[in-house]
């Protein structure tokens, strides 16, 4: 990289050298989604206007929504100072480089976005330079399982090339990978979703023949595809579990092709989730502090539990595992008996909506849980 170059393009270590990144990554990162990110909000406001005083970054309003984008200039200093990172982002026809106004794809890109950052946030490898190829057409020699958790856009997915065909019509943004696990993940945003039921199966069959059969078998050969679906808040978790809609409409989410299929708000209580998510090692800490008091649960029993309550199954339900929920409301219904459901304080009106009397809801204090995850990292 020359001197001047230098000068006029921030390091990718750097916060706007990360904006910059997430903007050429996403095609148009939405504006509010930069209060998000890590720094101080003084620093934040100061850093994009300068990014847009040297004609880096611009804002594209349009139909009520407001983004930011590459200027030409941004572009073609990324692609001279890091063309393996930023060629497959900012060349030829890629979404993310033929940007369009029309308000759907727009959206699109807002949503994928929003993944990004709730990963980031996670401590997720998000940045493609910063994890292993995995989706390459030729894998990485001596390619071994991953050291953390990775998220892999479905721009990175569709890198398989002509096996990406199959997928064509799946909703999903990307795949996590944390630990065993493997998640396909949603993002609904604000709005309800519309599933294109096939498309996801499809996309289950090849995450099941390039992750678990050929490319990390070591790591997911027994592994039992779960799902994550965002939304801007809580308040789509009903309507896809079928409260107040035609039941069709979330039929494929309650099925149990995807086990978990959790639900999580696009803000900070979801990114405290999804590293719960990430690390089952200290979910299985709070799950045990949840026990005290209880009786141990019991494997195998006509109703799903976490622990029993006299005789009473109890659920730990602060991941927002759908078909679980429904599971636990629904046989508790069929039994006429009484269960207990704890949730965190912000989900609880949305599980009064999906769980019938037969639920009792106990609300957990997200604060004093997080500040309880936070010693736990000490």
């Amino acid at each position: 990289m020359s001197d001047a170059v230098g000068r006029e393009l921030p390091g990718l270590d750097t916060f706007p050298g990360l904006v910059l990144a997430l903007t050429a990554l996403s095609g148009e990162l939405p504006a509010a989604l930069v209060s998000r990110l890590p720094a101080s909000d003084t620093y934040k406001e100061y850093a994009v206007k300068q990014l847009k005083r040297d004609n880096l970054l611009r804002t594209f309003y349009r139909n009520g929504v407001r983004g930011l984008r590459l200027t030409t200039t941004a572009k073609r200093l990324l692609l001279e100072c890091w063309p393996d990172q930023f060629l497959p982002y900012l060349s030829g026809s890629s979404e993310t480089n033929q940007l369009k106004s029309e308000v759907v794809r727009r959206l699109r890109l807002h949503r994928m976005a929003e993944v990004l950052v709730t990963m980031l946030n996670a401590d997720v490898s998000v940045l493609p330079w910063e994890k292993p190829a995995l989706f390459a057409p030729t894998p990485p020699a001596g390619l071994t399982a991953l050291d953390r958790p990775a998220y892999y856009s479905s721009r990175e997915v569709k890198e398989l090339g002509a096996q990406a065909v199959k997928i064509r019509g799946s909703r999903s943004t990307g795949v996590l990978l944390a630990g065993g696990n493997i998640f396909a993940v949603y993002n609904t945003g604000p709005g309800q979703m519309k599933w294109e039921n096939k498309a996801e199966l499809r996309l289950k069959a090849l995450l099941e023949m390039e992750l678990c059969q050929t490319r990390l078998p070591a790591q997911f050969k027994r592994t039992k595809q779960a799902a994550i679906v965002f939304a801007s808040d809580m308040e789509q978790m009903p309507p896809l579990m079928g409260v107040g809609v035609d039941k069709r409409q979330s039929c494929f989410v309650l099925t149990s092709e995807f086990e978990p299929f959790c639900y999580l708000p696009s803000d900070h209580h979801g990114e405290v989730i999804l590293q719960l998510l990430c690390a089952p090692g200290e979910r299985a800490v709070l799950d045990g502090i949840l026990q005290k008091g209880f009786k141990p649960p019991r494997p195998g029993w006509i109703i799903e539990n976490d622990a029993i309550d006299g005789d009473s199954p109890v659920l730990f339900a602060y991941t927002c595992d759908m078909p679980r929920i429904r599971r636990f409301h629904a046989a508790l219904e069929k039994m006429d008996w009484t269960g207990t459901l704890f949730c965190f304080d912000f989900q609880v009106d949305a599980m009064r909506q999906v769980c019938g009397q037969h639920v009792k809801i106990e609300s957990l204090d997200f604060e004093k849980v997080k500040a309880l995850l936070n010693d736990m990292e000490l």
